[in-house]
């Protein structure tokens, strides 16, 4: 599966070691990345918030080794918003479900990181698809925004790469969730695309890249541009849109967008 690419939105200040600011598949592939460079340069601050000791330990040890600074940790929702006041890190890793409760915890606590300090990235971890906590994380901000299932820190490079990705800006999602978030969308909030159009934007929510695009509808790379810029003008997404426009497509095609504009 290719990953879906996005575009540059407006240059705007970010933290020290951090630069500036997806589809259905079935099982084991890979997720859903917003096509951006690596962090390059500095080692990358993080805060992780883990209840599970073995996987803590194991997420440290793995991501000082790969060139992040593991600034803090923390076993529940409190003490990791402490720590990320304290610390102002680049990203946070947070487990959805932590202590007391073990429900809702972590996303609440990452929903309240995205409002208060919005330049902080964050990648979420769940054991298992909870595709609402997925939307509103989604629904905030499209920069710098992970949801993964854990099952996918067990490949390494994979689960690297994402979160590379989302600390310098972009998004990654798991496929899981993409399909659920498909299923759940209601209605149809894009009537004013032809069927054409429909089809290359299902692919873009599979992570197909320009060409295979092409390949799969039998067209040429060209037209598929100009199916897609005729994609991002009827969604209202410009390109002097604060985002990446074609994971905002993507988004809103999913339902877990911000809405288009009134017609």
């Amino acid at each position: 599966m290719g990953p879906v690419t996005s575009e540059p939105g407006p240059a705007g200040p970010a933290p020290p070691g951090r630069p500036g600011t997806a589809g259905a598949s079935g099982p084991g592939r890979p997720p859903v990345v917003s096509d951006l460079p690596p962090v390059v340069s500095g080692r990358p601050r993080v805060v992780i918030a883990e209840d599970s000791v073995l996987l803590l330990a194991g997420l440290t040890k793995l991501l000082e080794s790969a060139g992040f600074e593991v600034a803090a940790t923390a076993g529940e929702a409190s003490g990791l918003l402490a720590a990320v006041e304290r610390e102002r890190p680049d990203v946070v890793i947070a487990d959805v479900r932590m202590p007391p409760s073990h429900t809702d915890e972590g996303i609440r606590a990452a929903l309240v990181i995205r409002s208060q300090w919005p330049d902080i990235a964050i990648l979420v971890l769940s054991q298992y698809v909870e595709e609402r906590y997925a939307a509103d994380l989604l629904s905030a901000n499209t920069r710098g925004v992970g949801y993964l299932l854990k099952d996918r820190v067990a490949d390494v490079a994979e689960f690297l790469d994402a979160l590379r990705r989302v600390t310098a800006g972009g998004t990654a999602l798991d496929p899981e969730v993409v399909a659920q978030l498909l299923v759940r969308r209601g209605g149809d909030p894009l009537d004013r695309l032809t069927q054409r159009e429909r089809d290359v934007l299902a692919m873009m929510a599979e992570g197909r890249s320009n060409a295979e695009i092409g390949s799969a509808l039998v067209i040429t790379d060209s037209a598929v541009s100009k199916h897609i810029n005729s994609i991002f003008a009827k969604l209202g997404l410009h390109p002097g849109d604060v985002g990446h426009r074609r994971v905002l497509a993507v988004l809103r095609y999913l339902g877990a967008g911000p809405p288009g504009p009134a017609t």
